[in-house]
């Protein structure tokens, strides 16, 4: 029998993406370890926001498995917000200061009504970076070759609410449709990936043609009722999940705020809840189904479309949030400045509208950091990657070489 059709999953959250790549490179060396150096071990892959990013570099490097995270670990590791926002004053006060200016005072100056801002931030230095990192024809390429089967990203529709799933295969799947969602066969490109990742308010929609018409999209976390699905219809049959969140909080008293939330706070309360909740909620019902189909007689398990689908979820076992508050200092201070007048205060731990950040952070300092905690969680979960795959175990001494890279990004 050949081995199931593995599919990887890689949610949204901004800069807490490169918690995924760390989780990628451990991964990879675990495969490495188990005296695995050829084929994808993911031939599905499906992204949301810079998930879908994430995603695309990797399919990009399909037929090359430890070159792709070994590019993905060169971006992440070297990352400055510059590559993906405008972070200069000029860039700053054209876009995230008249956001705040028409917030406060667009009632007031009917010149601000008309000259209305579409984002806080400025994106465009993205478009230029995912000319560098993502390549469609490469992508289409290595499809024919057998490399990879399939690819798909997700957008949100501001103008018919609905979630988009773009999908590009090798096999003839037809697109689906479910409440509130659907699927549109296409060639991936830099258009969908900006779409994918606009996060709402932070950057602007993007213009994609849809059905003979045009429709503006943003972050495909929004409105995002089932994340594993894209990766079951293209033919997953086992799925690898990377979530940007810690799933279950340590017990014991949680820490709070009695002062009334600003706008960083519920911005970055609104995001986590777009991002982060709609993963569990899924997984969950994945394996309720899973139960239940292994309940039932063999006969009726015969009558029903539904299979059973394992998944491996690895998430972080720490708040990003307290990470990213370490890491605020690293911000250009146009960036900073704009953040305090949105309610950005503090440093550590104890920093106000840390969630906020920690989807903006797009620095070294903050990446590295995920990235290491990415490897060491995946490293720690060896046993569950090497059942999931059906690896053998590696030798001690492998193991030991493991270990001893967490805490070395590059490499």
């Amino acid at each position: 029998m050949s081995d199931p059709i593995t599919g990887l999953v890689l949610t949204g959250g901004g800069a807490r993406a490169g918690y995924q790549v760390g989780v990628l490179k451990g991964i990879a060396r675990i495969r490495r370890d188990a005296g695995i150096v050829a084929g994808n071990p993911f031939p599905v892959i499906a992204g949301t926001s810079a998930g879908a990013i994430n995603a695309a570099a990797l399919a990009t490097r399909a037929d090359d498995f430890d070159a792709a995270i070994a590019d993905l670990v060169e971006v992440w590791a070297n990352f400055e917000v510059g590559q993906i926002y405008r972070a200069d004053l000029p860039g700053i006060i054209r876009t995230g200061a008249r956001w705040l200016g028409m917030l406060m005072f667009g009632w007031l100056i009917p010149a601000l009504q008309r000259r209305r801002p579409q984002s806080f931030l400025d994106n465009a230095p993205l478009r230029s970076s995912l000319r560098e990192w993502v390549d469609p024809a490469r992508i289409h390429a290595l499809m024919q070759q057998g490399c990879l089967r399939a690819l798909a990203v997700t957008a949100s529709s501001y103008g018919s609410g609905l979630h988009v799933t773009f999908y590009e295969a090798v096999d003839d799947i037809q697109p689906w449709t479910r409440s509130q969602r659907f699927a549109v066969r296409d060639e991936i490109g830099p258009d969908h990936l900006l779409a994918s990742a606009a996060i709402p308010f932070v950057f602007p929609a993007v213009p994609l043609h849809i059905e003979g018409r045009i429709e503006y999209f943003g972050d495909g976390s929004m409105r995002q009722s089932a994340p594993i699905s894209p990766a079951i219809h293209l033919g997953a049959e086992r799925i690898l999940v990377v979530g940007g969140g810690r799933i279950r909080e340590p017990p014991g008293p949680r820490a709070g705020c009695s002062e009334y939330p600003n706008l960083a706070q519920v911005a970055g309360h609104a995001l986590s809840n777009i991002f982060l909740d709609s993963l569990t909620a899924d997984v969950e019902r994945l394996q309720r189904i899973n139960t239940t189909l292994e309940l039932l007689p063999i006969d009726a398990s015969g009558r029903t479309t539904l299979r059973p689908i394992e998944v491996l979820m690895i998430s972080p076992s720490e708040r990003l949030d307290d990470l990213a508050g370490k890491h605020i200092g690293s911000l250009p201070f146009a960036i900073r400045s704009l953040l305090r007048a949105v309610g950005v205060s503090g440093r550590g731990e104890s920093v106000r509208g840390a969630a906020l950040v920690s989807y903006l952070l797009f620095e070294a300092a903050y990446t590295r950091e995920l990235m290491n905690l990415g490897f060491s969680d995946t490293l720690a979960r060896r046993d569950d990657v090497l059942r999931f795959f059906d690896w053998q175990r590696s030798s001690p001494a492998g193991e030991n070489q493991a270990q001893s890279e967490v805490g070395k990004v590059p490499g």
